[in-house]
């Protein structure tokens, strides 16, 4: 008798581990535990690029320049830039006129022949028109 309710405590035991083993494998099978990020292909990413008011242009050699006619700067005028673009990571480094850099880094959500849209770790949102 002592030793049937020993094996029946002994099978609970492994019923219970074997439950919980299971519900663990069902939570981590709706994570994602190893994202990947997208990856884009750079080249789409040299021209001509307008967003209302603020336009950017990429060069192939991984440098650039941006303006906005609202604060009445001219293509002339642009600051430049230096970028790269890894998996979906698009990083500018603009170039300040006093001296110094300001590195600036966005996810890119969406790279094709006319549309590049983009965001900071903020919140702020950019969608691009490709226009040459």
């Amino acid at each position: 008798m002592k030793k049937t309710a020993h094996i029946i405590q002994n099978i609970r035991k492994k019923g219970i581990t074997g439950l919980c083993f299971c519900c663990v494998v069902l939570l981590m099978a709706g994570c994602d535990l190893f994202p990947s990020k997208e990856k884009f292909d750079k080249t789409l990413l040299s021209g001509y690029w307008v967003s209302g008011t603020v336009h950017e242009f990429y060069n192939a050699n991984g440098t650039g320049y941006t303006w906005d006619t609202a604060d009445d700067v001219t293509e002339e005028e642009a600051q430049p830039f230096t970028w790269t673009l890894e998996k979906a990571t698009l990083t500018q480094i603009h170039q300040m006129e006093m001296g110094g850099n300001v590195p600036k880094t966005y996810t890119v959500t969406k790279l094709n022949t006319t549309s590049l849209e983009y965001h900071d770790d903020y919140g702020k949102y950019y969608t691009y028109i490709k226009d040459r």
